[in-house]
């Protein structure tokens, strides 16, 4: 038998995880799919966690296709279409947002963490502003699409919708309007609140800098 490799590991859990699941995902039910004993899989993961963080890497390589700033963009527009980007590649697997959760950039993101600094700071964010601008917007994504993943579990769960009790007036509208608008609405206003916070910030900073300047 040929020597089991990461890449092959990483592929069948990924195919696993779209059928059982993140507490379905056990390293026998891998080995198994591989059809060989759990020690084999040990040489490459040393525990489960090792895994999930591959499984988070492989998800983002493969689905996330607006990591780097493209030509032409400023922080606005990267932050939105990496956000966008980011949320697919969560959404394209079973439980993406729980696997990607509590990760940090591997050493393949590395580069691509330094070109998204690059562009905030280039654009007058300090370097604490801008990696709380990226972590701001990444775990308001990780958020939301964990959700949206709980919710269409409890649904397929049920068979259906998922009976309630009778709600106050403002809040029956409030869900109601939130149902209404769908997941993709919801989250696109999440993000330009964000997004638009961000901008006022920076027009406030940049007339207290320009103030500053002026005196001087």
């Amino acid at each position: 038998m040929s020597k089991l490799q990461p890449t092959a590991v990483v592929h069948a859990a990924l195919e696993l995880l779209n059928e059982v699941g993140v507490d379905g995902l056990t390293t026998r039910k891998l080995a198994q799919r591989l059809g060989v004993q759990q020690p084999a899989l040990y040489w490459h993961f040393k525990n489960k966690r090792a895994l999930l963080d591959a499984l988070a890497d492989a998800m983002l390589a493969q689905e996330h296709s607006y990591s780097q700033p493209k030509a032409g963009d400023d922080w606005r527009s990267f932050l939105i279409g990496n956000a966008r980007s980011f949320r697919r590649a969560l959404l394209a697997y079973r439980d993406g947002a729980r696997i990607h959760a509590g990760t940090r950039p591997g050493e393949s993101q590395m580069e691509t963490a330094e070109a998204q600094l690059r562009l905030l700071c280039e654009s007058g964010f300090s370097v604490a502003e801008a990696v709380n601008a990226l972590m701001t917007i990444s775990h308001f994504t990780v958020g939301a699409v964990l959700e949206q993943q709980a919710a269409d579990g409890d649904t397929q769960a049920h068979g259906g919708t998922v009976e309630q009790a009778p709600l106050p007036p403002l809040l029956r509208a409030a869900i109601d309007a939130i149902d209404s608008a769908g997941p993709d609405a919801v989250f696109e206003q999440g993000l330009m609140l964000i997004v638009d916070g961000l901008a006022k910030r920076r027009r406030v900073l940049d007339s207290v800098g320009a103030s500053t300047n002026v005196d001087e």
